[in-house]
């Protein structure tokens, strides 16, 4: 956990460099106003809030009365530290399968409750980047189009596969020879339940995907997960407000959800300046090589204050939330 601590100051080197590169200074992002930062934070984390409390509705829905809902949804915020620590924006998925362990559910049926909720986010902000990678390519802006479209529809695409395949997944055969051959007896023994624990997810999900209350389930999560990423779409517009820029709420969340997907891109932390220069290149007349955001009366300093308002805030929540909640000491129940 040290290491992601550590990592956050070198996500902020993109944003030196912007800084340098336009000649941005403090009191060009200070000049955004007080009240449109705040909009934006407030905004940011309701869009976390949302994913947190649809956490809380699938787990007490399998699990009926587990847990309280405030701490469950204040985990699963918490959690998201961890994507924001991490190129992909992953690995959240295993901080509440490591909490509802804790409590005593069983791994398979903590991962299903992790999946349902990762599968029905990763859709909805799919399909709002996929909207806005049409729109760019419809706009003649094929290298924008290309990345985002290609981000999204793969990540989408994988999901889909692993939910509706038949297949029982398993470790692959050079992984296994691999630990068994450096692991010896313990390689073998991590390997084998590896294995079966995949095995019960596997079946877990085509079960329980076919019955009328998963579908239910995935449908008023699937909604959560629009409502929470169009609240991260519209804090850009919020805090474009305060240096001039007018951009209609639509046209904030295809921006957004544009640079969203090109900051999944596996080359920094968290999308660190991906996410910047990709608002920039959605927004500025759609030219990926056009980077004088001034022209378009799009300015950099609305591109710093939002990404100081929906990433370095929340980092700092969501880690007294991680500590607090996710990864306190907690007395294990009986299994679920």
């Amino acid at each position: 956990m040290n290491w992601r601590l550590a990592a956050i100051p070198a996500t902020l080197i993109p944003i030196f460099i912007i800084a340098i590169q336009f000649d941005i200074e403090l009191e060009d992002v200070l000049a955004i106003g007080f009240f449109p930062f705040v909009g934006a934070v407030v905004a940011m984390m309701t869009k976390l809030g949302l994913q947190g409390v649809k956490f809380a509705y699938i787990t007490r829905k399998y699990l009926g009365n587990f847990d309280s809902i405030l701490k469950l949804t204040g985990v699963r915020v918490g959690s998201e530290f961890i994507k924001f620590t991490t190129p992909m924006f992953i690995g959240a998925e295993f901080i509440v399968i490591y909490y509802l362990h804790k409590k005593g559910v069983k791994p398979s049926k903590s991962t299903w409750i992790a999946i349902m909720d990762i599968v029905t986010e990763v859709f909805a902000g799919g399909l709002l980047s996929i909207m806005a990678g049409i729109i760019a390519l419809i706009s003649g802006a094929y290298v924008v189009a290309a990345v985002v479209l290609g981000t999204s529809i793969t990540v989408t695409a994988l999901w889909i596969f692993f939910l509706s395949s038949k297949r029982t997944f398993q470790v692959p055969k050079i992984l296994g020879k691999l630990a068994k051959r450096f692991g010896k007896e313990k390689g073998v023994k991590y390997i084998e339940q590896t294995n079966s624990w995949m095995e019960e997810v596997c079946t877990m999900s085509r079960e329980n995907l076919k019955t009328s209350e998963s579908k239910k389930v995935f449908t008023v999560s699937f909604l959560f997960s629009l409502a929470s990423w169009s609240f991260y779409g519209i804090s850009f517009m919020i805090i474009a407000m305060g240096t001039g820029y007018v951009i209609n709420a639509f046209d904030s969340i295809m921006a957004v959800m544009g640079a969203n997907a090109i900051g999944n891109l596996p080359i920094t932390i968290g999308g660190s300046g991906l996410a910047e220069f990709g608002i920039v290149a959605y927004l500025n007349n759609l030219n990926p090589f056009d980077f004088d955001a001034s022209q378009g009366g799009l300015a950099w300093d609305a591109v710093i204050g939002w990404r100081i308002a929906t990433y370095y805030v929340p980092i700092a929540i969501t880690w007294l939330l991680l500590v607090k909640l996710a990864l306190s000491r907690i007395s294990k129940p009986q299994a679920t």
